[in-house]
């Protein structure tokens, strides 16, 4: 689990998110990152103003977002 970070949402939060956003195709590979993770990490680079090489390896590793 990443430590959390001042744009970090919370579980709850993340929670009320969820139901928005896209459910994974059916017969399609399972997903391999959580989601809380992933949007956690758009929200770093969005809130510090930073670009995606800069995120925090503790947040995402480079090799998830690179592809």
């Amino acid at each position: 689990m990443p430590k959390a970070y001042t744009s970090s949402l919370s579980r709850a939060q993340f929670e009320l998110i969820e139901p928005l956003l896209p459910k994974a195709k059916s017969g399609g590979r399972p997903r391999s990152v959580d989601l809380f993770i992933v949007l956690n990490a758009i929200l770093y680079v969005v809130v510090q103003g930073c670009k995606w090489r800069d995120i925090p390896g503790d947040l995402l590793p480079w090799s998830t977002y690179s592809r």
